[in-house]
């Protein structure tokens, strides 16, 4: 598989993680999809291995998205500003604490967007409560998968 291919991908898998906190797009299908293509294009057993692996963590996020109450944030321009932190900094706990600091990460992200907009320390932490309650716990579930999912492509690529 040629370089241009992998940025492809890699691309698409990157669209996919900011589609997870979109309403309109589907983002955990089209991570799926690029490993999917990437996998039928150098079939290896370490690429089926990844789409075994994402195909799996997939099924199980929708389990424990589906076994949450069914509850969804009201987008407005706010909510989309604060789903940006919340992404931003669940990437950046990803990366700074590799896997487990997604969650305390999407958890910053929000609560310092709220910490900003609010000013109180006791205001931004009920917001980030009645976020977690309205449905950011299941964004955080399908992110946080997405992000498995794109670190074992990347450390496939490069180590596989």
């Amino acid at each position: 598989m040629g370089v241009w291919d992998l940025l492809l991908v890699g691309l698409v898998i990157l669209l996919g993680l900011c589609g997870v906190l979109l309403p309109a797009m589907p983002g955990s299908l089209l991570v799926w999809a690029a490993v999917l293509w990437w996998a039928l294009k150098d079939p290896r057993p370490v690429t089926w291995w990844v789409l075994v692996g994402a195909t799996v963590l997939l099924l199980v996020s929708q389990a424990v998205r589906w076994s949450l109450p069914p509850r969804r944030l009201r987008m407005n321009a706010t909510t989309r500003r604060m789903l940006a932190c919340a992404g931003a900094g669940s990437l950046l706990g990803f990366v700074l604490v590799p896997v487990l600091g997604a969650i305390p990460g999407f958890l910053a992200g929000v609560y310092l967007f709220e910490r900003v907009r609010l000013g109180r320390h006791a205001d931004a932490v009920a917001a980030l409560r009645t976020v977690m309650r309205a449905g950011g716990s299941g964004i955080l579930a399908e992110l946080f998968t997405c992000l498995l999912i794109a670190a074992a492509w990347v450390g496939a690529v490069f180590w596989g």
